[in-house]
């Protein structure tokens, strides 16, 4: 199977574009993978001896890491120092006959190697140019260093995550790489639709801190608002009640009752209709006024039969609720199968692309993540002929 063909042969609506992946970890790869799964050709170019940081992080299966196999697939790989001068020259080859260029290396980083956004747009002038950081191109932390959990800490996530007695945690992934991977993937496809109309690529500058700032969501409608700094509300909706997590019998399940009619509706189904009418709780802002005191009615019920029971009367009255699962539990969902979100790469269970688009196969079953330098003879022998130049 070629790299990124879907497993029928049918490929994405990227079919024909040609990446060049310089990035690394995990915000870049993420980003190019999902363009690999929807057809383009992909070339991952990696450091000679060791390759991308992410083939030594674990878990290894099979002595291969997942962390690497999880966002490399259905990618080519070709070892290139652009610090010697035949791998510079096959590099620009590849750069004159490629539709997009990503990278996520520290702003500088690629200046200092002679490929400016002006040379490289030189170069290829319908040439998309993605980059990814943690603050940006631009502005006074430009060139400071940042991972995930340093930027859910400074664009303010970590400090709405968590219970109001503990403390400021981070997310249960990393969300700020992987944010910024789809946006990054946003911009490079709206840069790619612009470019048909206009026949010129563009400058792609996508930023970790900007990409977490901008989900922030109620925290920073709440600091617009008021003034005030948001505190950690666990599970708890700042502004909708009931909207949370609450204890059953036998462990906690999660309850989104998020207007009027559906409160009712709840408050029925657990049998204490009267509290559809109490003055505490007659309307949202009430409810959410009083969400101590509602918790407390809704657990006195709650709390004397197990989760199990309580579901599938909610949900048949049209109450979104669902059980908190762990990992083996959401993968074994049979909406997981449904969707065909497991999939298998190289014969490893992975996550499946979320991305469906009609006319275009989802195929069960894709293309390994490269070994390093595993397509690089061939690319060599491509792009080094003299029909590499357009």
């Amino acid at each position: 199977m070629s790299p990124g063909a879907t497993k029928g042969g049918s490929k994405g609506p990227f079919e024909g574009i040609v990446v060049i992946d310089l990035s690394h970890v995990l915000a870049g790869p993420f980003c190019t993978m999902l363009l690999s799964d929807l057809g383009a050709r992909v070339i991952k170019v990696e450091r000679p001896g060791s390759g991308d940081d992410s083939r030594a992080f674990g878990p290894f299966l099979d002595d291969k890491s997942l962390y690497f196999g999880f966002v490399n697939r259905g990618k080519q790989s070709i070892a290139l120092n652009l610090k010697h001068e035949d791998d510079r020259t096959l590099f620009e080859s590849m750069v004159k006959k490629a539709d997009v260029l990503v990278e996520n290396f520290r702003p500088g980083t690629m200046e200092h190697l002679g490929y400016t956004w002006e040379a490289l747009s030189a170069m290829n002038p319908r040439l998309v140019y993605a980059s990814a950081s943690g603050y940006g191109q631009t502005g006074p932390k430009r060139t400071e260093p940042a991972y995930d959990t340093v930027i859910q800490g400074v664009a303010g996530l970590m400090s709405l995550t968590g219970f109001s007695n503990g403390p400021a945690t981070k997310a249960g992934t990393s969300i700020a790489d992987i944010t910024t991977g789809i946006y990054t993937f946003g911009a490079i496809v709206s840069a790619l639709y612009a470019r048909e109309k206009s026949g010129h690529g563009a400058r792609v500058d996508i930023a970790m801190f900007d990409a977490v700032l901008s989900i922030l969501e109620h925290g920073l409608m709440h600091y617009a608002a008021t003034g005030k700094v948001p505190e950690r509300l666990g599970n708890r909706h700042p502004t909708i009640t009931p909207f949370d997590t609450f204890e059953a019998a036998d462990k906690a399940f999660v309850i989104c009752a998020g207007d009027n009619a559906l409160f009712a509706s709840l408050c029925t189904s657990v049998g204490r209709p009267e509290l559809a009418t109490d003055a505490r709780f007659s309307d949202n802002d009430r409810r959410t006024e009083n969400a101590v005191a509602l918790r407390a009615e809704l657990e006195a019920v709650l709390k004397t039969r197990p989760a199990g029971y309580w579901l599938p009367i909610l949900d048949k009255a049209g109450i979104p609720c669902g059980s908190i699962n762990d990992v083996a539990s959401a993968v074994a969902d049979p909406q997981v199968a449904a969707r065909n979100m497991m999939i298998t790469a190289g014969g490893v269970r992975m996550p499946g692309n979320p991305i469906k688009i009609s006319g275009y196969e989802d195929p069960t079953e894709r293309s390994a993540a490269p070994a390093l330098d595993a397509s690089g003879t061939a690319i060599r022998a491509e792009f080094a002929s003299p029909r590499a130049a357009k």
